[in-house]
């Protein structure tokens, strides 16, 4: 415990780690570009600078809090220092905001208004460097890079792929792959934290808007959208509404409205891959083979597996992910040229997820040679589809998805945060339907926001040991102590960013811990608002197993994950 006054105020501070913790504590917003809780301390902007009582000035997110500190955040040296700081970036960056992807999000261009940059005294002597857009599912422009290594920062730190790194210095520094690869021959996973860290639209998510709009302009397409769980709790933020609250009804009438002919809910295939992941599981602990089952829902957490721990490639299961079944199914079912009505079927994925572009395209995500989700748009392109369409989005009254594949379980809602799908699959392990059930597995250990988690369950005579992780820096620790044999699981599931899905490269950026906290808070209470909770008690998928997929279960909704030569 300690004290410290800032601009004239007492504020005491107990185990904040730094003294940015305490300003911001004190109530004021001091500008940053750098600094993020989450990751390392870099302190490369400067932005956060403050001056004590004897003149000295210090970077406020590296400086330690000392009790009896006497700090100014805003004294007039430090604004016209801020200010400079500013200007000297843009200086150096590319300044097409009209038409920047980020326009209206960019942090520089938020400080740079706030600031009161109104022009700029020095000329933008950088070289010029072309775009890389090899990625299927993020775009890289290093002119619009103002070097805070937020990106470095979070592809090593968070998910342990190091991807992106510095390269040379002084002025002539820039942030790239190694050997100024092309990002998509680095080990880059395209899970988008990189995207979700960047302050500028120096990393952006690859669009496909575009083409969604074309397939809705075309009278002889039908176009089908399918909705991930994370989707409906990120929407409402953009809108004002209440954080982390569903809004999934009127995501479906702004989809309807803006000419999508069917819209299903995902949480519907979801209830299909607990199915078939419950029954491979099984299948396995009974022969004991290919154990630990590594869950395979997340296309980035599968690639890193394929590129960096291919001797356990055949322990993924075989199950293709919710996104993966849904457009399966659905384009079997339309297939009927009594369902088709002469139409060619479009399939459109909204996710929360920028690896679910890469997955989408993978060859193994592919029925008979045909690419079954056909396009993937994230939550923040399906933002600018709503809001370049002219929708109140918060006066839309709430729809429900069509039939026959717009219901899930809660189980299949739960998906997206981390551990949910493991809670899935006890769910439908356990006997019991009880609500009592319910609780004492979502008190097992599945819950939480730890980057790892491991608990036991019972299971008729034995006992599962089941690890949970999200960010892959966390799965690459529990893999390694599988190698070594330090550890024994039955079941890992792993999303690849922290959180899970809710927080996913494609959805919106600002979220502070309230907002993240609320958007999990957001899908338990959909799920505590499901009559159905578990996954082989939706008379939906019950009917489908008698019916369509009779006869072709493991051709459509499993798929063999191959090693990258």
């Amino acid at each position: 415990m300690g004290t410290m006054i800032i601009d004239g105020r007492k504020i005491e501070f107990t185990d904040e780690k730094n003294v940015l913790t305490v300003i911001r504590k004190a109530g004021i917003n001091i500008p940053t570009l750098c600094y993020h809780s989450e990751v390392s301390t870099f302190g490369a902007c400067r932005l956060c600078t403050v001056e004590d009582d004897r003149g000295k000035t210090f970077a406020s997110c590296s400086e330690k809090p000392r009790d009896g500190m006497v700090i100014y955040t805003n004294s007039g040296r430090i604004k016209k220092y801020r200010k400079l700081i500013v200007e000297l970036l843009l200086a150096a960056h590319c300044r097409d905001c009209t038409t920047c992807v980020k326009s209206g999000e960019c942090v520089l261009q938020e400080l740079a208004h706030r600031l009161g940059v109104q022009n700029i005294r020095f000329k933008n002597t950088r070289e010029h460097y072309e775009l890389d857009t090899s990625s299927p599912s993020l775009v890289r422009d290093p002119n619009k890079c103002i070097l805070c290594g937020d990106c470095v920062r979070a592809c090593e730190e968070i998910q342990g792929i190091g991807a992106l790194g510095f390269a040379f210095r002084g002025t002539e520094a820039i942030v790239m792959p190694a050997f100024n690869k092309k990002i998509a021959d680095t080990q880059c996973v395209n899970c988008g934290q990189c995207r979700v860290y960047c302050p500028t639209g120096a990393i952006a998510i690859k669009t496909h808007m575009d083409e969604v709009w074309e397939a809705l302009a075309d009278p002889n397409v039908r176009v089908v959208a399918q909705i991930a769980p994370a989707v409906r709790v990120a929407v409402g933020d953009h809108y004002g509404l209440t954080k982390g609250k569903s809004v999934m009804g009127k995501i479906v009438n702004a989809l309807h409205r803006m000419g999508f002919d069917e819209v299903y809910d995902t949480t519907f295939s979801a209830d299909l891959t607990i199915m078939e992941e419950t029954k491979e599981f099984l299948n396995r602990v009974e022969k004991g083979e290919n154990l630990p089952l590594l869950t395979s829902c997340c296309p980035a957490w599968v690639k890193f597996i394929t590129d960096q721990y291919k001797e356990y490639v055949p322990n993924i299961s075989t199950c293709r992910s919710p996104q993966g079944m849904m457009s399966a199914v659905i384009k079997e079912y339309f297939r009927d040229p009594e369902h088709a009505a002469g139409k060619k079927t479009v399939m459109v994925s909204i996710m929360p997820c920028t690896a679910k572009k890469a997955e989408a395209i993978r060859p193994n995500s592919f029925t008979d040679g045909e690419q079954d989700t056909d396009i993937v748009i994230t939550t923040t392109e399906l933002l600018r589809m709503i809001d370049n369409f002219g929708l109140d989005f918060a006066t839309l009254d709430p729809e429900a998805c069509d039939m026959p594949f717009g219901f899930g379980s809660g189980g299949g809602v739960i998906f997206g945060v981390t551990g949910g799908v493991t809670e899935a699959v006890l769910r439908r392990l356990s006997p019991d339907h009880s609500k009592e059930a319910m609780h004492e597995i979502a008190e097992c250990g599945v819950r939480g926001e730890e980057g790892i988690k491991e608990f036991t369950v019972p299971y008729k005579g034995m006992d599962i040991n089941v690890c949970i992780a999200s960010g892959l820096a966390n799965a690459r620790t529990v893999m390694e102590r599988v190698k070594n044999g330090e550890a024994n699981y039955h079941l890992i599931e792993v999303m690849a960013c922290r959180r899970g899905c809710i927080m996913g490269g494609g959805q919106p950026t600002r979220s502070g811990d309230r907002t993240k906290a609320a958007r999990a808070r957001g899908l338990y209470n959909a799920d505590n608002t499901m009559i159905i909770k578990k996954s082989d008690e939706n008379p939906l998928v019950l009917e489908l197993y008698e019916g369509l997929l009779k006869g072709k279960e493991h051709h459509l909704l499993h798929n063999e994950f191959y090693i990258k030569d």
